[in-house]
């Protein structure tokens, strides 16, 4: 097969170090990539935002699965296009991803079919969510309705703080278009968790799960990021906590988007807050986590490639898929300054030397580019650093002994990934 991975960050090269080793792949290219993907497929220099060259290009070379990673193209109708074409893709329609591209439109949909989340409110004037604010009180959470990249979600603590997260929103347009409606929703109380599904439309398959760390700095502390670490698995994911998941989440959203003319096809991200009244759904993305998606696809024994192509072409009955039942965790280094500021083009050096540390260890890179050689920093997440091991403590000793190899003083990262998943034990 020919495959086209689009998309340039951690997440992307995971997919792409998993699709590279399946037999069916023949020939591997990705849109943008970058310099570590750049070592398992042909890049192509092509934005995700540029719909119709990629489609242009998948159809001129013959593409057999277009794999669309980020949010983004999905939102924008990169699989309706790509199905308009003739051409096999992995991801939702941008009807279907609308559960992603608009909050609003997840909360309404929750509400519409019973499927357990947080109570809420839709505002799109800053008086009138500030009014509800008050009505509520603290703490309390403010989220911008569109696409945010991960950092559309601020957590108040007191009515001061929620206030000026509307203002930051909505009237300093922190988010661009994407602030323009807020919500405003009670702030449960518990364990987050990310649960992955495959679905092809009726059939629904269960992959791990996993836990990430949105805060910028140790302890959870600072603000909110795209995710600076992740493990799989959550232990606090039993079995009777996945089945209810899947019986009071899952399959109720997947039947409700069927229902609503928006039949989902390609990766469910379910963010789920684990409380004492039992799971509720906090957020729902159309595609893999970044940067769970690392740790993830460590763990995965089976074909993923196959696994895909199944989900694409309706045909996930067939499908089982087969774990390592080792712990999988990444550490995710970021530019200094991130999630705010930061100066790109700072040079990385080391990562031979990390990458030695041993076979279950693998570096994937999300914002690199190659300059003479060297390995540059192009944005604010740039490494995750990911390994396998027995135990979730074990993983995580062996992804610091890798970041410590590597030379870039520029860069920085939390030291207590898996810090929940450790008390545990």
């Amino acid at each position: 097969m020919k495959v086209l991975v689009i998309g340039s960050g951690g997440r992307e090269h995971a997919l792409c170090w998993a699709i590279a080793k399946s037999p069916l792949c023949d020939r591997l290219y990705c849109a943008p990539g970058n310099a570590g993907i750049a070592a398992l497929a042909e890049c192509i220099p092509l934005s995700p935002d540029r719909l119709k060259e990629i489609v242009d290009f998948a159809i001129s070379h013959a593409v057999d699965l277009v794999v669309i990673g980020p949010e983004a193209p999905l939102v924008a109708g990169l699989a309706d296009l790509c199905e308009a074409a003739g051409l096999a893709v992995f991801g939702p329609s941008a009807k279907a991803a609308m559960i992603e591209g608009s909050k609003g439109f997840m909360k309404d949909l929750c509400a519409r079919y019973g499927i357990p989340t947080a109570a809420y409110g839709r505002f799109d004037e800053p008086d009138a969510a500030k009014e509800f604010i008050h009505r509520h009180g603290a703490p309390i959470v403010v989220k911008a309705d569109g696409l945010a990249a991960g950092k559309g979600v601020i957590i108040c603590h007191n009515e001061n703080e929620a206030f000026a997260a509307v203002d930051h929103i909505m009237i300093e347009a922190a988010f661009g278009k994407a602030g323009s409606e807020v919500i405003i929703e009670e702030c449960l109380q518990g364990e987050e968790v990310s649960f992955f599904v495959l679905v092809d439309g009726n059939d629904i398959v269960p992959l791990a799960s996993a836990q990430d760390h949105k805060a910028a700095y140790d302890g959870d502390e600072g603000p909110n990021t795209g995710g600076m670490g992740a493990y799989s698995p959550a232990p606090v994911l039993d079995e009777s906590l996945t089945r209810a998941v899947m019986e009071t989440i899952v399959r109720p959203t997947v039947d409700a988007l069927k229902a609503e003319d928006r039949p989902y096809k390609g990766v469910l991200y379910a963010g789920v807050m684990v409380t004492t009244d039992g799971p509720k759904v906090l957020e729902f993305n159309a595609r893999f986590g970044d940067p769970e998606c690392q740790p993830l696809l460590l763990r995965l024994k089976s074909d993923l490639l196959a696994a895909l192509a199944a989900c694409a072409h309706g045909r996930l009955r067939d499908v089982s898929l087969r774990w390592h039942d080792d712990a999988a965790l990444v550490v995710v280094l970021a530019t200094r300054g991130y999630p705010g500021h930061f100066a790109p083009g700072s040079h990385i050096r080391g990562l031979t030397d990390a990458a030695a540390v041993g076979d279950d260890v693998m570096i994937f890179h999300a914002s690199t580019a190659l300059e003479n050689g060297d390995v540059i920093a192009t944005g604010g997440r740039v490494l995750g650093v990911t390994a396998r091991a027995p135990s979730v403590k074990a993983a995580q000793a062996l992804a610091y002994q890798a970041v410590d190899r590597i030379d870039w003083p520029e860069g920085f990262c939390r030291r207590d990934i898996g810090w929940r998943a450790i008390a545990r034990s």
